[in-house]
C-alpha cells in the first residue's frame, strides 16, 4: 500500500538547495553505504548519476570496516545516501575521517510516519495491529526488538552537523542498534515510496537542472513497485496462516508485518551474533513444535547455523534468501529482483512443502 509522503526530508531538503548544484553536463557523483540503495540511486537518477556502494554486492554490511580510499571517495561525493537506523554504524566514523560536509539523504526519514500508517491500515483491514512476527531465539523471550526506534538524533534523523546519521545509540562494536528498530525496511515494498521520495528530493536539490527527469523516474519506479508489492501479498496469501521460515540472522521482521510469514533465527539483528548451544537447542524445539518444513541460507551470512539446524532438525534447505545485500549477478543483483525472487522461493518452498505434508496426513 503507497503511503502518503514523507515531510521529514522537507527540511533537510530547503537547506540542500542552498548548496553548489551539480553542472548540467556532469554527472552526480553519489556515495551509497550499501548495495541496495545504489540500485533505488541508480533507478531514479539514470544517466545522470554515477554511483559508488561503499559495500557491494553480497558483502555484508554489519562487518564492513571502511579503508582509507573510501574516505576519500566520500570527500569527492556530490551526495552521501545512507539508510539510517542505526544500520551504517560506522558511517559517523567515516564521514569525520573523510571531513564530508556535503548534503546526506538519509532514505529512511519519515519512517516512523510510514510505519503509523501501516498499523493504522493494517487495523483497518484485520481489526487489530500487526507488530510482525519475526521472533529470535536470543533474548530471554525469544522475540526480537520491540518495533520502537531509540535514538538521540533530531526529528529530521540528521545529526548535530547535518550529516544525516542519527547519533548513536546502544550498539555492537560495529554500531548496530538492538534496541531501536529494525533497520531492513526496504524489505516491505509497502515502504518503497519513502525511500524513493527521500532519494528523489536529494537529487533534485544537488542536480535541479534535471528535476523534471527525477520526478518521472521515480513516478515510473513507484509504479513498478506498487505492482510488485502487490504480487507479492498474492503470492504470501497463498501459504498457510503463521507459516514459520528459519533465516540465519533477524533481518525480515518487515516482510513479515507486511506479507504475513513468520521469521525465526538462531542470531539477532547482525550478523556478529553467535547464538549459544543452548539457543540452537531451544530453537530445535521451536522448530518440532512450529512444524516447520523447511530453512533458507542468506546471500551475505555464513551458512553454518542453517546447516548445522538442517542436520540436527532433519529438515531440507530450500534455498537462498537475500536481504542486506543484493546478488552480483542475476535477477537478484537488483532491489526489485531481489524482493521477487524472495517472494517466489518462499512460495514454492513452502507451497509445496505444506502440500507434500497434507498429503502425508492423508495417506495415514
Amino acid at each position: 500500500m503507497p503511503f502518503a509522503k514523507p515531510t521529514a526530508f522537507a527540511a533537510g531538503a530547503a537547506a540542500l538547495l542552498t548548496l553548489p548544484a551539480a553542472q548540467a553536463d556532469e554527472r552526480v557523483q553519489v556515495l551509497t553505504s550499501f548495495s541496495v540503495l545504489a540500485d533505488m540511486v541508480e533507478q531514479i537518477g539514470g544517466d545522470h548519476v554515477e554511483v559508488t556502494s561503499l559495500v557491494g554486492a553480497d558483502s555484508d554490511a554489519h562487518v564492513f570496516s571502511p579503508r582509507p580510499s573510501d574516505a576519500q571517495g566520500l570527500a569527492e561525493a556530490d551526495l552521501v545516501v545512507l539508510n539510517g537506523l542505526q544500520f551504517e554504524g560506522w558511517m559517523s566514523r567515516l564521514v569525520e575521517a573523510s571531513d564530508y560536509a556535503g548534503p546526506t539523504v538519509v532514505a529512511t526519514a519519515g519512517i516512523e510516519q510510514a510505519l503509523g500508517e501501516a498499523a493504522h491500515a493494517d487495523e483497518d483491514e484485520h481489526g487489530h495491529a500487526d507488530d510482525g512476527h519475526q521472533e529470535s531465539a536470543h533474548d530471554e523471550h525469544g522475540h526480537a526488538d520491540d518495533g520502537h526506534e531509540e535514538n538521540a538524533g533530531d526529528e529530521h534523523g540528521h545529526d548535530a552537523h547535518g550529516h544525516g546519521e542519527p547519533a548513536e545509540a546502544a550498539h555492537d562494536d560495529h554500531g548496530h542498534a538492538h534496541d531501536g528498530l529494525d533497520p531492513h525496511t526496504w524489505l516491505d515494498l509497502g515502504l518503497g515510496e519513502l525511500y524513493v521520495d527521500n532519494i528523489r528530493d536529494g537529487l533534485i536539490a544537488v542536480d535541479p537542472a534535471h528535476e523534471a527527469d527525477y520526478r518521472e523516474r521515480a513516478a515510473e519506479y513507484q509504479q513498478r513497485i506498487d505492482a510488485l508489492d502487490a504480487e507479492v501479498h498474492a503470492l504470501m496469501d497463498e501459504l498457510p496462516e503463521h507459516t514459520t521460515v528459519i533465516i540465519g540472522h533477524d533481518s525480515f521482521s518487515h516482510f513479515s508485518r507486511a506479507y504475513g510469514v513468520d521469521f525465526l533465527s538462531p542470531a539477532g539483528l547482525t550478523t556478529e551474533s553467535e547464538p549459544s548451544a543452548a539457543n540452537m537447542a531451544r530453537l530445535i524445539d521451536v522448530i518440532n513444535a512450529s512444524g516447520v518444513h523447511a530453512l533458507f541460507h542468506e546471500n551475505m551470512t555464513s551458512p553454518a547455523m542453517i546447516d548445522q539446524l538442517s542436520e540436527e532438525a532433519d529438515l531440507p534447505i530450500a534455498g537462498t534468501l537475500y536481504s542486506g545485500a543484493l546478488a552480483a549477478e542475476g535477477e537478484a543483483s537488483t532491489w526489485l529482483g531481489m524482493m521477487r525472487h524472495n517472494a517466489w522461493l518462499l512460495h514454492d518452498a513452502l507451497a509445496a512443502e505444506d502440500a507434500a505434508h497434507e498429503h502425508a496426513d492423508h495417506d495415514h
